[in-house]
């Protein structure tokens, strides 16, 4: 292969150590410009960390967890939550990834007794600051863990702000809870698990406005004798499918131990207690009952 020649002009001597002396220039500059980097990097972790020992601590939004970054849930949409819950000082609340304690605090002021499951400890200090300066620690309480490895199962309602997969991912567990557990998350969903009721706050609240609902369902897929009829189910989360007799049903759902559907024109709803049901018939007032085979 042939090469194209090209003659080289020789520069002078001038430009040449102007070139070096503008290099020398940028590279002392870069020097410097890392140096400040380095200072002001170590100058501000050493202010962090005296401020903590300081007792002065303050979130950040969007500071980085373990699974997710913290950004509070807006106060307005706490109480929607609770509400859509249906909330009541009965009920004991789990607040998974509690952050700033106000989902928990905000509990403990209608009564409940609520507790927050919190990894970063200096934002369940926080937390505990905040419950004993609005007077409610005895009902509010806070506990350094990891939500993967704690038990909720005592929980009569769960909140959350988590991201969709740790949702998807937690909602095997969640679904083993007592059936009527209610769950609400903070605009995210959890995968195929269809959420029961949305609600969307739109005063005093402009992001993350959104809260959704959940009701743990208590398992009714099988065979059972309805009357003289077999009525089959499967289930999907709180939806159900099947026939009663040759007969396909439809608007079936598990709502907590709460299950209806209709067949044939007749609305059935009633109640699911372990292997046997029992309610009424719209319209008529006739009364079911069921039995698993």
């Amino acid at each position: 292969m042939d090469r194209l020649l090209t003659r080289r002009t020789p520069r002078s001597s001038r430009a040449v150590a102007a070139q070096a002396d503008s290099s020398a220039r940028t590279r002392a500059f870069m020097m410097m410009f890392a140096l400040l980097l380095v200072l002001a990097t170590a100058f501000a972790a050493m202010a962090q960390e005296q401020s903590n020992k300081g007792g002065t601590y303050e979130p950040q939004v969007g500071q980085a967890g373990k699974d997710v970054v913290w950004v509070p849930t807006p106060q307005a949409l706490v109480d929607k939550m609770l509400e859509m819950a249906k909330a009541t000082p009965k009920d004991y609340l789990i607040d998974l990834g509690s952050g700033d304690g106000r989902t928990v605090i905000t509990a403990a002021k209608l009564g409940l007794t609520a507790k927050g499951i919190e990894y970063n400890p200096q934002m369940v200090e926080v937390a505990q600051k905040a419950a004993k300066a609005a007077g409610v620690s005895e009902k509010a309480t806070f506990e350094k863990a990891d939500i993967f490895e704690s038990d909720f199962s005592k929980a009569d309602i769960i909140t959350m702000f988590l991201l969709p997969w740790i949702n998807e991912k937690l909602s095997p567990t969640l679904l083993k809870l007592k059936p009527g557990t209610r769950l609400v998350s903070n605009t995210f969903t959890m995968g195929e698990w269809q959420p029961d009721e949305t609600a969307t706050v739109t005063a005093d609240c402009t992001n993350y406005c959104k809260a959704l609902l959940w009701i743990v369902p208590a398992n009714a897929e099988g065979t059972w004798q309805l009357g003289e009829a077999e009525l089959k189910l499967k289930q999907s989360y709180q939806m159900l499918s099947g026939t009663l007799g040759p007969t396909e049903i439809t608007d079936a759902r598990v709502r907590g131990t709460a299950i209806s559907f209709s067949v044939g024109g007749a609305n059935y709803t009633g109640t699911l207690e372990g292997k046997s049901m029992s309610g009424t018939i719209a319209g008529s007032n006739a009364k079911w009952t069921a039995t698993m085979k």
